[in-house]
């Protein structure tokens, strides 16, 4: 009973901070470009005011585009209850392993593609075209890193990996360094952030999440943002954890959870720092550079899938 508790609060802290991690990367934007920029705390009183406004619907619109919203949020926010953050052990992270957390990926951007091309915009059929060669592009590199990981753990569960990691001593593999820097790619681009695309802009030539989303108001454009920031908190936890599985908590003991909030918020706001730095410097490459960029990616797991059976198999 503890341990639902705990997954419960653990899936109840990955929804309430996505926000604050999507404000936090836009304040050191601001504070990079000499701008003072919203604060941190933002895209909270932004959801809030989308909450209180009316969602109007456009007449050629299907009961598709009424569910998408809630069936995005829902996938992402069941998403967030695999992904070991603060604790691993739980029981819901033993229910599904990674091959499931990219079918609910999968599953939350097929609603997304069909709401964008339900109303008939040619905007939101441009953007859903897009998101759908980017996605098949992304998930093959972004499989085949997580199987990097898996064949050297020897399971496919988020929290054995995490686990099997935090007990071995420190040692720095080929394998990992490729496998990582090939998933920082993946999740650059599944994010919707830059040089893939960029979510602050509404130009049709740099628009793939924003097209989806453009006929969308009040309560439902609420839901498809908030599921927006959901991904990229996933994507933000999985590398921290994966990569830098210090201080996750391996008890349900008060001060091992305290050390492990503690210490995925610090690394969680560096990353989010690395991840402004890098869109500063850095401009959105135009569309038809994105399979150049995530066919480095591939390639980059796949020299980590090589590197294990060639060197770390003994």
């Amino acid at each position: 009973m503890k341990g639902w508790l705990l997954a419960l609060v653990q899936t109840g802290l990955l929804a309430f901070g996505a926000p604050f991690l999507a404000g936090w990367v836009k304040w050191i934007k601001c504070r990079l470009q000499s701008r003072q920029g919203p604060p941190p705390w933002q895209p909270y009183r932004d959801l809030l005011r989308l909450f209180g406004k009316e969602a109007v619907v456009a007449e050629t619109a299907s009961p598709i585009f009424r569910v998408a919203p809630y069936v995005v949020f829902s996938v992402t926010a069941l998403a967030c209850s695999v992904v070991p953050m603060v604790a691993i052990g739980l029981p819901t992270a033993a229910i599904a392993d990674v091959i499931v957390l990219v079918g609910f990926f999968a599953l939350g951007r097929f609603f997304l593609a069909l709401a964008g091309m339900d109303v008939g915009t040619p905007f939101g059929g441009m953007g859903s075209s897009r998101e759908m060669t980017i996605a098949s592009l992304a998930e093959p590199a972004m499989l085949l890193g997580v199987f990097t990981l898996a064949m050297t753990v020897r399971s496919t569960n988020l929290a054995s990996m995490i686990g099997y990691l935090i007990e071995q001593p420190f040692q720095l593999y080929p394998s990992f360094v490729f496998a990582a820097m090939g998933l920082v790619l993946v999740a650059v681009a599944e994010t919707g952030r830059i040089p893939v695309d960029n979510p602050a802009t509404h130009l049709e030539l740099t628009m793939v999440h924003e097209a989806m989303i453009l006929e969308y108001s009040g309560r439902h454009l609420a839901l498809m943002e908030w599921g927006a920031m959901l991904k990229l908190m996933i994507y933000s936890v999985l590398l921290c954890n994966l990569f830098l599985p210090w201080g996750v908590a391996v008890d349900f003991a008060p001060l091992s959870l305290l050390i492990g909030l503690g210490a995925i918020t610090l690394k969680l706001l560096l990353l989010g720092t690395a991840l402004a730095v890098a869109e500063t410097g850095l401009a959105k490459m135009r569309l038809f550079r994105v399979p150049q960029y995530l066919g480095l990616a591939f390639i980059l797991c796949l020299l980590g899938m090589l590197s294990h059976v060639i060197l770390e198999v003994n």
